[in-house]
């Protein structure tokens, strides 16, 4: 009898064929968290208390509350985060079905670009030049925009705040509705704290990764890590939120199986 997928699979994963590369930024109180203008109300820093730990209040176990707003650290943003998902179905954390939490990644390394422009915007041209050495963006397929941001390690440098706002590389608004309509991609990730620009906010329509996504009923990462690890195509994604009730996204732990 020849061997199922799942048994070589498993296979694959005790050798070492395949890899699993850790996309996720440690949650800690330093973990950087979205600045919006005052008038908005705020998330919350990620706090961890204490229960216990092997003391009078708990002699044998050590364990933690903790709080933290849901699009915190390495997220998931699913279509009720935005306006324009609130009414499609199975649009929040709880009721998204579950084996649109694994799907396949292209990356796409605009690092050298990011580097050189905080303000860099990836366009469809960008798009069809990896797709002439890549081949096609395949439907239902992640796209991801690698531009080693995560490798920012102090908040305020990853944040990038100046007077006008944020200053942080992000896919160009016209991009988005190409990715939609004729690559029919799930989702879209990037390494700054949201999936949007730094300065989308002045974009028409404003916040386009948010709006046009989650109002076609895509998905969202942010903070991701690791990019510079994953092949351009290839590598599998896992990328479950947290089922909370009516979540409009979770703290995830983003996972990448890659073939060695």
């Amino acid at each position: 009898m020849n061997d199922s997928i799942l048994a070589q699979l498993a296979r694959a994963l005790v050798s070492g064929a395949v890899q699993v590369i850790d996309l996720s930024q440690p949650l800690d109180s330093a973990t950087a968290v979205i600045n919006l203008p005052p008038e908005f109300g705020k998330s919350l820093p990620f706090r961890l208390d204490e229960i216990s730990k092997y003391d009078s209040r708990g002699p044998a176990w050590y364990w933690n509350n903790f709080s933290c707003g849901e699009h915190t650290g390495t997220h998931f943003d699913a279509p009720i985060h935005w306006m324009t998902g609130k009414d499609l179905p199975d649009n929040a954390t709880d009721t998204i079905p579950v084996q649109k939490f694994l799907a396949p990644a292209c990356v796409i390394d605009a690092s050298r670009e990011a580097s050189a422009n905080a303000d860099f915007l990836l366009t469809r041209a960008h798009i069809e030049e990896w797709e002439a050495n890549n081949g096609r963006i395949e439907p239902g397929s992640w796209v991801l925009m690698r531009t080693d941001w995560s490798k920012r390690r102090d908040p305020a440098a990853f944040l990038n705040m100046r007077e006008d706002g944020a200053h942080v590389p992000g896919p160009h608004p016209d991009l988005v509705p190409f990715l939609v309509r004729e690559r029919e991609v799930i989702g879209w990730g990037s390494e700054g704290v949201g999936t949007d620009a730094g300065q989308a906010f002045q974009f028409n329509p404003p916040f386009p990764c948010h709006s046009i996504m989650h109002g076609n009923n895509r998905f969202g990462l942010a903070s991701l890590t690791n990019l510079d690890r994953l092949p351009p195509k290839g590598a599998l994604l896992i990328t479950p939120a947290l089922k909370i009730v009516l979540g409009s996204g979770s703290p995830c732990r983003v996972l990448a199986l890659v073939a060695d």
